[in-house]
């Protein structure tokens, strides 16, 4: 009988929990221990995440660390033993979870976690999109059966679908550098981390599984990923998992931007169209390499000059830093002021959920917000609208109602269920507005 994903998980962290020598040293390498209240010394924080492994209990400490993780990374490089702390503690979140609640509870909280997902990201997409656009991005009709399979397959993950003027630059990049490829995403091609993060285990595997089944259909050996918590979910805990039950992985997954990089010496003569602006790149480091690659590819467009802010570089994207939302805000808040001081004409973020909690901040500071890839299209001479913001800026739920009437009734959304979507919009705001 084959292993279950949700085995193959607890035999993973089990080793993992065995290989630990309690050293402390990925402990003292996090950089949010001080934001999340974590006083304790690095080894008895530690041992208490064992113990969470273990048993569902572990001490204040090791709670607080578990439940205080933004997935920066600094843990894994601080691991001499092969150990990934950054999963372990997503393991210890799961234990706890699931001795808070029994099975049907935590199922009926993944169930609607994952409906209010859908409900969001499918709404707030139709209301920016026509057919053709979101054909483009994977949301419909399946693609025609292809001869030979495509270079890579760009997995966009769900949430940068509210965003698309983003994933569509994207694939105006590839289409440039001549890499054919298939497009996958949305709510049906989920990575499961709704269902993980509230400990219904036997879900995630399900939902993971078809996931990787589906991109794996394409023939392609490679997947891009977007999406930075995707590639986290699919990295460290789907593609080990099905490569213990399976006895092999159907691809390997690389970040867009590690790929752009990758390729950039055959995308900068493509560069032609100068783009004179200071930039100051807004910097999360949870995988390896992407601000390093972020910077190599913005100062590769004529006319960009790249400021650093000096700021800290913390989390795997924007939306992971709401475990401190009172560090989260002064985070937003220190970029702002200084990027003001500074004098720069745009903050750029690499990743969606930066994007959405940040863009409306354009109103009412002397720059703009943008994302990495418009930079880029600004020299290929591509540019598509940033109508998220645009909705975003108004902050009015009736006025931007009215703006997408029509794609509204074009795609038969269920007026109430738009609503919710514009109003979960307006309320990811972790900073709040000048003057609001």
């Amino acid at each position: 009988m084959q292993e279950t994903i949700e085995a193959a998980l607890q035999a993973r962290a089990t080793a993992m929990a065995e290989a630990c020598t309690r050293c402390g040293k990925c402990v003292e390498a996090c950089p949010i221990t001080d934001p999340a209240g974590v006083t304790a010394e690095p080894r008895q924080t530690i041992d208490g995440i064992l113990d969470l492994l273990r048993h569902g209990e572990g001490n204040e400490a090791a709670r607080k660390w578990a439940n205080g993780c933004v997935r920066s990374g600094e843990c894994i490089e601080a691991c001499d033993y092969g150990v990934n702390p950054r999963f372990l503690l997503g393991m210890a979140r799961v234990a706890m979870a699931r001795s808070a609640s029994d099975a049907a509870t935590l199922r009926r909280i993944s169930v609607e976690s994952f409906r209010q997902l859908a409900r969001d990201v499918n709404n707030v997409s139709r209301m920016l999109l026509d057919d053709a656009s979101l054909q483009r991005l994977g949301q419909g009709a399946a693609s025609a059966v292809r001869d030979t399979p495509p270079d890579v397959v760009f997995y966009t993950g769900c949430n940068v679908l509210k965003t698309p003027h983003i994933a569509l630059v994207a694939l105006d990049i590839l289409d440039a550098l001549g890499v054919s490829h298939e497009v996958m995403g949305g709510p049906t091609h989920c990575c499961g981390i709704r269902q993980l993060g509230t400990g219904d285990v036997a879900m995630f595997g399900r939902v993971g599984e078809n996931t990787l089944d589906k991109l794996a259909q394409s023939g392609s050996a490679r997947v891009l990923s977007w999406c930075p918590s995707c590639h986290v979910q699919f990295t460290e805990m789907t593609l080990p998992a099905v490569e213990a039950t399976r006895g092999a992985r159907p691809f390997e997954m690389t970040p867009f931007t590690l790929f752009v990089r990758e390729n950039l010496d055959r995308l900068r003569p493509l560069l032609r169209q100068p783009v004179p602006m200071r930039l100051a790149l807004y910097k999360h480091p949870g995988i390896r390499g992407v601000v390093e690659a972020a910077q190599d590819i913005l100062r590769a467009v004529p006319g960009v000059e790249l400021v650093d802010l000096h700021l800290p570089s913390v989390g795997l994207q924007g939306n992971d830093l709401k475990a401190l939302p009172a560090y989260r805000r002064e985070l937003q808040r220190a970029a702002l002021t200084a990027a003001e001081a500074a004098g720069i004409d745009a903050v750029v973020a690499v990743y969606h959920s930066e994007h959405r909690e940040l863009c409306a901040h354009e109103r009412d500071w002397p720059f703009r917000i943008l994302n990495i890839y418009e930079i880029v299209g600004f020299s290929l001479g591509i540019h598509h609208n940033d109508d998220f913001k645009r909705l975003k800026i108004m902050q009015d739920a009736d006025a931007i109602m009215a703006d997408c009437h029509d794609l509204i009734a074009a795609h038969g959304l269920d007026s109430t269920a738009a609503r919710a979507a514009i109003q979960a919009m307006l309320a990811e705001q972790p900073l709040p507005l000048r003057g609001v």
